[in-house]
């Protein structure tokens, strides 16, 4: 049988497989916009696992799986790294307190890992990490009920994450397109071989100082856009139930009646609280419903007809500046109360920093959506804010997932608004009512986010035939809520084309942040062109936002 010591060097192999093969997996993109995160996040959540497993030794199997999945959840970094943390969260359940991990509750594990993971999962696609994880999981069951011991289940598990791999394509057409597999279901199986390396009696994988590129040429890209499905309802509603005592209704009835009115419908309850997220266009029903079975608390509502930002970061600052803040295992201390409410806000580029701070953030974490701060940056960044309250802003959708881990290890309430992108995150700040309570402030925040519409432009990273463009390496790429406009060649045409496409009749706002890239005579010939063409009927702001790979972040409202 293994043991926590066993167990221990497999979760430490599987990081340092990661790792090793990071670049492999970062490389897995089609999409054009500089990317390639996946590899980074996961390897960047196993590494903060395994400098604490390093510290144990003569452990439980099980004193092993917990402190493993603890690790996992503060060192969380973007979608992919927080399903991973709950995958695992789910394999400690199954462990228990088992000294031994044995093929009953090794099965077990995988089952309870797969549960976590599709429960947390706002929009759960197949063709992802998940249906790998799944398939992993049901084989490892099949190989149980035949008897199989721990190292066949585990085996049986791998063999079922390498077939759904290379099925991703069939489910996912944008994946089938374009020849390749899911990014986040290659990082799993690397991971999974990494830990049957050791329990197959092997020697721990040794870290490697050199990345190492994938050879298999299948596997070369992968797409952006984790998770993303048809919206079939407007709003994503998600909040938390203080159960009533009194009340004699269970969470089932609950769910049979949000799935009456919704689609996506997640209810996840213990003995004290329900915690429910649904898509639907009646919300209001939702809470009212709701509120028969006792009080809410961390309600967000979300319109999800406004799309999220698409546009990546550069690839090279996410494998920096993220690691400056990985080694991060002590005791986070919170600082004393002094005040009713507080703002978290994620952001890159010191103006835009800046502009943050001037409207009342208390404290910004440094990243974007390839340096992706972990759940322990912005659990920190929670805790040194002096509120009782504490609103995160993530400003972008990688990065949502993430802040709401710090739910539950927070000594703070905290509130995450799904703001996905800059503008969208001080669109919020300013709808914020000092006089309002805080579940009305968390409504109209969110609303704010809805009133605006989102621009940006960067630079193709790569050739690429992607959602019916035709794009060439180094093209100017705009982007509108995070879908591919148009490319170009022309920085100024580029910008006033896009603008045009944002400016409706009753537009009134007009706010453009330039980045590091653009001059100060660009921002200048740029500032006179527009307020040229809607200075009239416009009111335009243009800041010095300092912000990297973005040429351009415009808002128009």
């Amino acid at each position: 049988m293994i043991n926590g010591d066993t167990l221990r060097d497999a979760i430490i192999s599987a990081a340092n497989n990661i790792a090793n093969n990071r670049k492999q997996v970062d490389d897995l993109n089609v999409f054009p916009v500089p990317d390639g995160d996946t590899g980074t996040n996961m390897s960047m959540t196993l590494s903060n696992s395994a400098r604490e497993l390093e510290k144990l030794s003569g452990e439980t199997a099980g004193k092993v799986a917990s402190v493993n999945a603890s690790a996992l959840l503060r060192g969380a970094r973007g979608n992919s790294g927080v399903i991973t943390s709950l995958l695992f969260r789910g394999f400690a359940k199954g462990i228990g307190d088992d000294e031994f991990v044995t093929a009953e509750n090794l099965s077990k594990a995988f089952e309870l890992g797969v549960e976590a993971a599709y429960k947390a999962v706002m929009k759960p696609t197949e063709g992802t990490i998940l249906t790998v994880a799944r398939v992993a999981a049901e084989k490892a069951k099949a190989a149980f009920e035949e008897g199989k011991d721990e190292l066949e289940v585990f085996a049986a598990a791998i063999e079922g994450a390498k077939e759904a791999l290379q099925s991703t394509p069939e489910l996912l057409p944008v994946l089938k397109k374009a020849g390749v597999v899911d990014a986040g279901g290659r990082g799993f199986v690397l991971i999974l071989e990494g830990m049957m390396t050791v329990l197959s009696g092997g020697a721990v994988i040794a870290p490697s100082t050199a990345e190492q590129a994938s050879e298999d040429t299948e596997e070369s890209r992968n797409t952006a856009g984790e998770f993303d499905t048809d919206i079939n309802f407007t709003y994503c509603t998600e909040f938390i139930v203080n159960r009533a005592p009194e009340c004699d209704k269970g969470p089932s009835d609950l769910r049979a009646y949000l799935e009456s009115i919704g689609d996506c419908v997640v209810v996840v309850d213990d003995e004290e609280i329900i915690k429910v997220h649904v898509h639907t266009d009646h919300p209001g029903n939702a809470i009212e419903n709701a509120l028969t079975f006792g009080q809410l608390v961390h309600l967000k509502i979300e319109n999800m007809r406004d799309q999220h930002e698409r546009a990546k970061h550069d690839a090279e600052n996410a494998k920096k500046k993220p690691a400056k803040s990985a080694d991060r295992t002590e005791t986070i201390q919170p600082v004393p109360v002094t005040k009713p409410v507080g703002f978290v806000s994620v952001c890159a580029g010191e103006g835009i920093s800046a502009l943050f701070k001037d409207l009342n953030v208390d404290t910004v974490v440094s990243g974007g959506q390839t340096m992706n701060p972990s759940t322990d940056d912005i659990l920190r960044a929670v805790e040194a804010t002096p509120a009782e309250t504490v609103f995160v802003l993530p400003n972008n959708k990688n990065i949502i997932m993430a802040a709401e881990q710090t739910i539950p290890l927070s000594t703070r309430k905290v509130i995450v608004i799904h703001t996905r992108t800059i503008p969208q995150g001080i669109s919020a700040m300013l709808a914020f009512d000092p006089d309002g309570d805080t579940e009305e402030n968390a409504i109209e925040m969110q609303k704010a986010t809805e009133r605006i519409a989102t621009g940006q432009l960067t630079f193709a990273a790569r050739d690429s035939d992607f959602d019916g463009h035709k794009i060439k390496k180094g093209e100017l790429l705009a982007l509108l809520e995070g879908k591919i406009s148009f490319t170009d060649t022309n920085l100024e045409k580029a910008f006033m084309r896009l603008v045009k496409q944002m400016v409706k009749r009753d537009s009134q706002f007009i706010t453009v942040i330039y980045g590091a890239d653009v001059t100060e005579e660009q921002a200048a010939a740029i500032e006179e062109q527009i307020n040229e063409k809607y200075g009239s009927k416009c009111e335009i702001t243009v800041i010095n936002g300092g912000q990297p790979i973005y040429y351009f972040m415009i808002s128009v409202e």
